[in-house]
């Protein structure tokens, strides 16, 4: 691995990382309006986020092990083309299974994009890999968190239909990758390259950081599904309902800047353990005290989550140094497969309780998966005598 970032090849895997990632945060999005179209219950609801999330977080691992036997650059236009399509018809889809299909086909491409992207920004990202991999996740999160700002208002102007709208700009960009993908072909290194880390992969740790990914993604995916309609519930309108998912997502946008070169200086792991160990406490408090508070506390929230995802992103690779389109796939599709099935799940508790039940059982996930990380071991990358003639060992 060079020790420089490649500042053009990141800007545009960034950039379809927003792509694909606005296709996505779309389905939280227009929740609400879904809800209201077809007069669904919270499980309904939430069965839409786990019809996108089944699909990507199932085909993640496996688009991930085809990168890595015999490389997939097509993915990348093909992923952010389907992704758009799919979300993009969901929105004027005229009955609930229709929805339910083509969220999943989105799921699908969500699914193409990730492990071969996150896989070429590791080999663009130099030496600080949290600080290169945060760049990569900047794009996804501004896209995740741009989606809510920009189809909420949308939808409300326009019915459902701006929902389609929207997602013009996700199909225009994948044919400009499709254009530039010769640009990033020379980030492949050969079997003999020098770019290429070497290593034993760790099951043990990758089985671990998995468990930290699906606790924390309990807590995340219910917020996503719930923190509109929970808006709602206590008076608010759907347009701030949309307003306060926002706030949560921007922030995290905010936190892959921040988090990632703090664990580039303190480690990893200490920087995962921090940050889980405080979102317990802060989802207590948006759901218990609410108001600006509750708000700021949110947006905590967002910062914490959001702004670890390139830090399990690069453990993962860490762990499986020689399957790293695999690692990619695992801990991007882990997190969305197990958060899908925890927001059904709790859409059942809210629908047999009540929502604030449910927001407070989240809360528990990510109080678990903060033990986890203490038996998280430090993963040792070697490179190349050319590059780096010493084992480094990261924290």
């Amino acid at each position: 691995m060079t020790g420089e970032l490649d500042r053009r090849a990141m800007v545009t895997l960034s950039g379809g990382h927003l792509s694909v990632d606005f296709a996505s945060g779309a389905v939280p999005a227009l929740l609400p309006f879904l809800s209201d179209e077809f007069d669904l219950s919270y499980t309904a609801t939430a069965a839409l986020i786990l019809a996108v999330l089944v699909s990507s977080s199932l085909l993640q691992p496996l688009f991930g092990l085809w990168s890595d036997r015999r490389g997939a650059m097509w993915l990348l236009p093909g992923g952010v083309a389907l992704a758009g399509i799919g979300s993009g018809l969901a929105a004027v889809a005229p009955s609930y299974a229709l929805v339910v299909v083509l969220f999943f086909v989105a799921g699908v491409g969500i699914a193409a994009y990730h492990p071969e992207g996150a896989k070429l920004a590791a080999y663009a990202s130099g030496r600080r890999r949290a600080s290169g991999m945060s760049y990569f996740n900047i794009g996804g999160n501004s896209g995740y968190a741009l989606a809510p700002i920009l189809i909420t208002p949308l939808v409300i102007w326009l019915g459902l239909g701006g929902g389609l709208l929207a997602m013009i700009p996700v199909v225009a960009f994948s044919l400009f990758l499709l254009r530039v993908l010769p640009s990033l072909r020379p980030l492949v290194p050969s079997v003999t390259g020098r770019r290429v880390a070497v290593g034993e992969d760790d099951t043990r740790a990758m089985f671990l950081l998995s468990l930290v990914i699906g606790l924390r993604s309990v807590a995340w995916f219910a917020l996503l599904a719930f923190v509109p309609l929970w808006v709602v519930a206590n008076g608010g309108t759907e347009g701030e309902g949309g307003r306060e998912l926002a706030l949560m997502l921007v922030s995290g946008a905010v936190g892959t800047l921040v988090l990632g070169p703090v664990a580039d200086r303190i480690g990893l792991r200490r920087t995962l353990l921090v940050t889980q160990a405080a979102l317990p406490g802060l989802i207590v408090v948006f759901v218990a005290v609410g108001g600006l508070v509750g708000t700021l506390a949110l947006m905590l929230v967002g910062l914490f989550v959001v702004g670890t995802f390139g830090v399990t992103m690069v453990l993962g690779q860490l762990y499986l140094p020689r399957r790293v389109g695999m690692a990619s796939g695992l801990t991007i599709g882990l997190a969305m497969g197990i958060g899908g099935i925890a927001a059904v799940v709790l859409g059942a508790l809210a629908d047999a309780i009540d929502l604030e039940t449910a927001l407070y059982v989240a809360a528990a996930g990510p109080a678990i998966g903060a033990i986890v990380c203490l038996f998280l071991p430090a993963p040792i990358v070697r490179l190349p005598q050319a590059v780096e003639p010493a084992p480094a060992v990261i924290v």
